[in-house]
This record gives C-alpha cells, sequence and structure tokens, in this order.
C-alpha cells in the first residue's frame, strides 16, 4: 500500500506533514509514503496581501487538482488555510490532534509594548492587527508575507519592532527564537483564526484513502473543526474577514467562542449533537 501525499513546500508544512506520516504509519505499518511537494501561488507571489491575491484558496487549488487528477492520494493542510468550501469531489475527512492554538507576539530585542508604545509590527491578517489594536491602541501595522523563517529575519534585521505568528507553527518548527522576546496571548485576550492550530488530511471522496484518512483522525479536534468551519461558511467569511472562532469539548458538551471584533465576543454552549446549532446561533450574533 503506497499513499502519494501533497504538501507544500515550505518547512512548516513538511513537519506537518511528517506527523501525518507518523500517525499513518502508527495505524498502518505495511503502508509506504511518497511525498510530493508543490508550489502553490500563495508560495509564488508574497509581495501581496491574501485577501487581495485570492484568499486562502491560493495555498489550496494546485494541491487539489492533483488530488482531482488522481496524482495524488491525500493532501496535507493547515486547516486555517482551507476555503469553506472545498473542490467537488473533495473531503477533509481527518485532522490530527490540535496542537497550540494560541498566537504569539515577537518581539525584536530593545522593543518594549505598552498601552503607549508606538510599536511597527508585521501582520497582514485584519483579525490580529484588531485584536493587538485592542490591547495596544497605538501600534501600528506594515503586511509581511513569507514563511516563519523569513519572517523571523526580517524582524531581526530591523524591519519590523514584532511580528505575529500562531504558536503551533512556531513548536512545530522549534524555530530558534534566541534573541527575542515572545509573548503567548490568552486565549481569553487574543482569539484565534477558526481551525488554527488543526493539521487537516483532504482526500477524494470515496476513495481508498478515505478509510486511512478516518482512521488517523482525532475524534474530538474533527467535532470542534466542523464547528468552527460552519461558522465561518454560515458568516460568508473569507481570510479577508476578521472572524474568530474556537471550539473546545467538555465531555458530551461543546463550547464555542466567537468575536468579528474584540468589543463583541459570543460565548455560547451545547450539547456536541447541536454543534451545527450552536454555530448557527454564534453567526446570527456575528451578524
Amino acid at each position: 500500500m503506497k499513499i502519494r501525499i501533497g504538501t507544500r513546500k515550505s518547512k512548516l508544512a513538511l513537519a506537518q506533514t511528517e506527523l501525518v506520516i507518523s500517525e499513518i504509519k502508527r495505524a498502518f505499518p505495511e503502508a509506504e509514503t511518497e511525498v510530493v511537494c508543490v508550489t502553490t501561488k500563495g508560495d509564488r507571489v508574497t509581495d501581496i496581501p491574501l485577501e487581495k491575491l485570492g484568499g486562502n484558496g491560493v495555498f489550496v487549488k494546485k494541491i487539489e487538482q492533483l488530488l482531482l487528477d488522481d496524482r495524488i492520494d491525500i493532501a496535507v493542510h493547515s486547516a486555517k488555510d482551507l476555503p469553506v468550501k472545498l473542490a467537488s469531489g473533495l473531503a477533509v475527512s481527518g485532522v490530527l490532534k490540535r496542537g497550540n492554538p494560541r498566537d504569539m507576539l515577537i518581539l525584536r530585542n530593545g522593543a518594549e509594548i505598552d498601552e503607549k508604545a508606538a510599536l511597527n509590527i508585521g501582520t497582514g491578517i485584519l483579525r490580529r492587527r484588531q485584536n493587538l489594536s485592542f490591547l495596544y491602541p497605538n501600534v501600528r501595522f506594515s503586511d509581511i508575507r513569507g514563511n516563519v523563517d523569513t519572517r523571523l529575519k526580517k524582524l531581526a534585521d530591523g524591519e519590523f519592532d514584532g511580528i505575529i505568528l500562531a504558536c503551533a507553527g512556531v513548536e512545530r518548527l522549534g524555530a530558534d527564537l534566541g534573541g527575542f522576546r515572545a509573548i503567548c496571548f490568552d486565549l481569553e485576550q487574543f482569539l484565534p483564526a477558526a481551525c488554527q492550530a488543526i493539521i487537516a488530511v483532504e482526500c477524494r471522496q470515496n476513495s481508498p484513502s478515505e478509510h486511512i484518512v478516518k482512521a488517523i483522525s482525532d475524534k474530538e479536534t474533527y467535532l470542534c473543526y466542523e464547528t468552527e468551519k460552519e461558522v465561518l461558511r454560515l458568516l460568508g467569511a473569507d481570510c479577508g474577514t476578521p472572524v474568530s472562532a474556537y471550539a473546545q469539548l467538555h465531555g458530551s458538551e461543546i463550547t464555542l467562542t466567537a468575536l468579528l471584533s474584540p468589543d463583541k465576543v459570543l460565548w455560547e454552549r451545547a450539547a456536541v449533537s447541536e454543534r451545527f446549532e450552536l454555530a448557527a446561533r454564534s453567526a446570527r450574533g456575528l451578524k
């Protein structure tokens, strides 16, 4: 049994793919895997903000086409990069256990942040800009693109006073933050993007690979993934919409925290079986 796995070429994408391979090998020791690296539009064009480039799909469409053409069997994605609507015939059939969902502010040496600080922060994501401005009203922002190493180098070179990264990505890479000051935000003060820190595995529906993906999927994380994506779907949200959604399981119940602006946070709780109704209530409250 050989499984062809499509992924982007970045260090983070490859690290996440290795985590998927590890789970496949654990569940199916006889499986062989082949990694097929793909350069997407989002990887090629790094000087244009994502919302102007075409949204989250710029990291996905080329990989999805390989799935549709049967040139790969599964695809590994950062779940937050996936558009709500996938290509026809494809599905996210499994996810790995969620990593650290928080965001992290990384400051260069000598930079201090407080309510009066007018620091230049590198992030092109409107959600992060709104959240940080709510905490620190005097900060200003500049667009930044590129992988984690590129962003850290720009910070070290003095192009920015600070940058914002996802904690999960930094941790999965084992990135060296020596020489920087890192602040991990509490979820209560800086809610993450929907599906942040979730690794999603996409495949063709009803394909031989689908049962493999389902076998390695983390049930609790998948329920949270479904709930958070449903909020985005109901809002018609894309990467340019500053919506946050974070679900957590508590036994037979699920909680959902969502916001469109830092001063309007909604918190809902329901039985897990009512998670889509829960998402619908949150979406209505945010409109």
